[in-house]
């Protein structure tokens, strides 16, 4: 969950939504404070925020949104196994042993957009633990045979707050 509760969607998340099919459904996956859920459904994209709490989002009323409180972690198997999204977005989360199930999670056209902590953010702060970072190349191996790579970029950021990062989008074709 985001520390800031105030954080605008992230740049990569805005910069390839236009990719999204047109009001075609959204999984924000471990959405925090909701920022993502809020700029896709202001795009008329019914939205799916998915979090173990969901206390920061109790703001957020729509009648294209719905709430599900799981714990990603713990409620195995993967709770959406027959849902498909138009888009989804994933920002600063990691757990490995569901990430075949989020990209098997794109819909037929879909977008995958992805950003999250990599290895070298332990040089930064939180996350440190290596469990948390993504190893060099990760994502683009996740997508590989799956998605077309739109975009991937493996980078130190310093905004919000200086990071190491990877993120990619990658496109499901129809």
């Amino acid at each position: 969950m985001a520390t800031d509760d105030f954080l605008p969607p992230s740049p990569w998340v805005v910069r390839f939504s236009e990719l999204s099919p047109k009001y075609s459904p959204v999984l924000d996956l471990a959405c925090g404070t909701g920022r993502h859920t809020k700029f896709f459904l202001a795009k008329g994209h019914p939205v799916s925020a998915v979090d173990r709490n969901l206390n920061s989002i109790t703001d957020i009323h729509h009648e294209l949104l719905s709430k599900v409180e799981l714990d990603l972690e713990t409620d195995t198997p993967w709770p959406l196994p027959t849902r498909y999204f138009g888009t989804v977005v994933v920002t600063n989360y990691l757990y490995r042993p569901i990430l075949n199930q989020i990209v098997a999670s794109v819909a037929r056209p879909g977008l995958l957009i992805y950003e999250t902590f990599a290895k070298g953010n332990e040089k930064y702060g939180r996350p440190s633990n290596p469990k948390f970072l993504l190893e060099p190349g990760e994502l683009l191996e996740l997508v590989r045979g799956h998605l077309r790579v739109v975009a991937y970029e493996d980078v130190t950021v310093s905004r919000p707050k200086l990071a190491a990062i990877q993120r990619i989008c990658g496109y499901l074709e129809p």
